[in-house]
């Protein structure tokens, strides 16, 4: 028992084994709950339970918030909310490219959720490798959080003046070499990644992929794409590799439900990047003043983060609530 207990409270990453194993209890409670309970069958998930559901999912990384600030302190309590927020905001361009893969492959929207959800096992491990990785550098090297900076200025500079371009999922460079070297179905087959059918010359019965199991391949692709921004934007905020992780997954846990409701309008939040392009530079220009000058209080970070997210949604909103907007995106 005392070797359990030892083990338990072994620490990792500056927390005990236990709060990491807690956080991924609950995680995977929350992820067998959805699959076995909520939507054991394929059906298609409407706006309104896609927001109920999403309403869910803020509420618990809502009340953990709360706990890591009453357990942990007010400043890691500001820095988790701050973290989860930047990585909300940001998964929202995430949608419009997902939303995408689906219709390439032509995955029915009764399939799509499963896809989803079984697609954040692949996001923790990934995740949980990216954070990993950037903590131990920053950890060796402080100066490695400047490069952060630099990284997350040029990215908000070059979000500002992006053309609006269409992504050609056909030339994902992943999606041609799985092409090449897999059997692939033409159809679907349900909910299966993979289903045993007759070889085109022996006919000897062998394994295929199917196209919803391309499709969840390029979706987590797309997800370490944007990881690439979203990490070192948290590691900004906070070091502190359980609080970046945290915030990381608690907000693409909640991104899998809202998707459906956010996927059916995402037309209206098409200037929502500027807002986001303005986070990027004030994150990566507080990296240098913080490095420099000294720390920046959370709450000022918290307050902005969340200032400038809020005005870049209300400002896509009223921009695309009539006239030429809706037009075009109808």
């Amino acid at each position: 028992m005392d070797q359990v207990i030892a083990l338990l409270f072994l620490d990792v990453a500056g927390k005990p084994l236990w709060l990491w194993l807690g956080f991924l209890a609950i995680v995977f409670a929350l992820l067998a709950f959805d699959l076995g309970v909520l939507h054991r069958d394929s059906r298609e998930i409407g706006i309104a339970e896609s927001l109920r559901l999403s309403v869910f999912y803020i509420a618990v990384a809502a009340v953990f918030g709360g706990w890591i600030w009453a357990s942990m302190g007010p400043q890691a309590g500001m820095q988790y909310f701050t973290g989860y927020a930047i990585e909300k905001a940001l998964s929202i361009d995430n949608v419009f490219v997902i939303s995408l893969i689906f219709s390439y492959f032509s995955i029915p929207r009764a399939y799509q959720y499963r896809a989803l959800v079984w697609g954040i096992i692949a996001v923790l491990v990934l995740r949980g490798l990216m954070i990993g990785v950037g903590a131990a550098l920053v950890q060796a090297y402080d100066w490695v959080l400047l490069l952060f900076g630099a990284f997350l200025l040029v990215t908000g500079i070059k979000m500002l003046f992006a053309s609006e371009g269409e992504t050609d999922i056909s030339q994902n460079a992943a999606l041609r070499f799985l092409t090449k070297r897999m059997r692939v179905t033409h159809e679907l087959h349900g909910e299966r990644f993979f289903v045993r059918q007759p070889h085109p010359v022996t006919g000897k019965a062998v394994l295929w992929a199917t196209p919803l199991f391309l499709a969840l391949v390029v979706i987590n692709i797309a997800d370490f794409v944007f990881a690439v921004d979203s990490v070192p934007a948290i590691f900004a905020i906070t070091t502190d590799t359980y609080i970046v992780f945290t915030a990381n997954i608690m907000a693409i846990l909640g991104l899998r439900a809202l998707y459906f409701a956010l996927a059916a309008m995402v037309h209206r939040f098409s200037h929502l990047k500027y807002a986001l392009a303005g986070v990027l530079v004030f994150i990566g220009g507080k990296i240098f003043w913080s490095y420099f000058f000294g720390k920046v209080d959370p709450a000022i970070s918290l307050g902005v983060t969340v200032a400038m997210i809020a005005a870049g949604i209300l400002f896509s909103l009223w921009r695309t609530g009539g006239g030429t907007d809706v037009k075009h995106a109808a």
